[in-house]
């Protein structure tokens, strides 16, 4: 099975578009796609400096765009799976058929531009945390009142929150851990970006989205969803909510996924996979930068892939926490056990009293993520559900 990756903010390098706009018709679906997007996609990708391009509001359509533009020169008929970091999801979702790529350049100017005013209402920032134990990390995060926005894979979670909270953690950093401040311009994928979620969700609530036509996984909880409102729900959910790319990863092992292209800016991902699926096999990559790296591509879906057909699949789907506090599993319920939608699987004690933890679809409560009296964080996963989709 051949999986084709998205990219997120932070992967942009200055001029990294311009070897495509050599082949034709490249510059004037970027015309196009600006207009739609509010920002000149020619110039960013192409002249802009560093500078330019970190700006969000800039960044985020330049980042849709240019996965959308190396998408369309692979035979994606042959592509089962996609699936895309943090702004990187839109692009995913339209190449899984979902949105059309209008949509998703159009969603991306509106997202880029609504959090970056979302960053300038108050200052706030995010830190890598490198290394120390996962539940300790997490356990300071929320000491200091932060938030785990980005779960990248193994030893590697980004804090978010106020200036003055991650300076709290860079000064009391967890046992065995590094903290390293990013140059960004807010706390993404946290409740400060609240302002931002509302505006997209208002223009989104006007789009039409299709059924998926291949498997996209979801960064909310690593899900493979198959309904498109469901997926435009969750688009918009993700401004606020952690990215929790381990979980993606985890389903691409589950899956049995054995080779991966990145789109462009290609590199980031592809060093995440490496890193995380070596226990379990590492699939073979390619990285599409630039055109001269499209017959790679091509050749590695030859060989790995496979149109998508209606047999049924299995679905995975992870169940988390809505809120800090302490875990407690029901009695009595065991892996391999038969979930209804809405059951309550357990509840999360928190200083406000019990919070209850219930599935969200139908299926077999396949693995506990989390055991009794476990310390947990808000978007940490609790219980992994499998189930047939048709």
């Amino acid at each position: 099975m051949l999986a084709v990756l998205s990219p997120g903010q932070g992967s942009q390098k200055p001029g990294f578009l311009t070897p495509w706009l050599d082949v034709t018709g490249t510059e004037a679906r970027l015309r196009w796609w600006s207009a739609l997007a509010g920002v000149d996609l020619v110039h960013l990708g192409s002249k802009a400096d560093a500078d330019e391009i970190k700006d969000t509001a800039r960044t985020q359509p330049l980042l849709v765009a240019a996965a959308l533009l190396a998408a369309e020169h692979l035979p994606m008929h042959d592509v089962a799976l996609t699936a895309g970091h943090s702004v990187g999801e839109l692009g995913a979702a339209a190449l899984a058929g979902v949105l059309p790529a209008e949509t998703a350049i159009t969603l991306a100017g509106v997202r880029g531009r609504e959090m970056a005013a979302a960053c300038a209402l108050e200052p706030t920032g995010m830190a890598a945390v490198l290394g120390g134990d996962a539940d300790e990390v997490l356990a300071a995060l929320d000491a200091h009142g932060l938030h785990p926005a980005n779960r990248n894979g193994a030893g590697q979670v980004v804090a978010a929150g106020s200036v003055a909270g991650l300076d709290k953690l860079a000064a009391e950093p967890p046992a065995k851990a590094r903290v390293i401040r990013l140059k960004v311009a807010g706390a993404f994928h946290t409740p400060y970006m609240g302002p931002a979620e509302a505006a997209l969700a208002e223009v989104a609530a006007g789009i039409t989205p299709a059924r998926p036509a291949r498997i996209l996984l979801s960064n909310l909880d690593g899900a493979a969803v198959d309904h498109g409102r469901e997926v435009v729900q969750r688009l918009v959910r993700q401004v606020t909510a952690p990215v929790r790319w381990d979980l993606c990863m985890r389903t691409l092992a589950d899956l049995g996924v054995t080779g991966v292209i990145e789109l462009p800016p290609a590199g980031t991902l592809a060093g995440l996979i490496k890193r995380d699926l070596k226990e379990s096999g590492v699939p073979e990559i390619v990285t599409l930068n630039t055109p001269d790296d499209l017959p790679a591509a091509r050749d590695l879906i030859a060989r790995h892939g496979t149109a998508p057909d209606h047999e049924p699949t299995i679905r995975f789907r992870v169940v988390a926490a809505r809120s800090a506090g302490t875990f407690k599993p029901l009695d009595g319920l065991t892996e391999g056990e038969a979930l209804r939608a809405g059951q309550v699987i357990g509840h999360v004690a928190t200083r406000q009293g019990q919070v209850e933890v219930t599935a969200h679809d139908s299926g077999l409560l396949t693995e506990w993520l989390a055991h009794h009296d476990d310390p947990v964080a808000p978007g940490q996963p609790l219980a992994r559900i499998g189930g047939q989709q048709s």
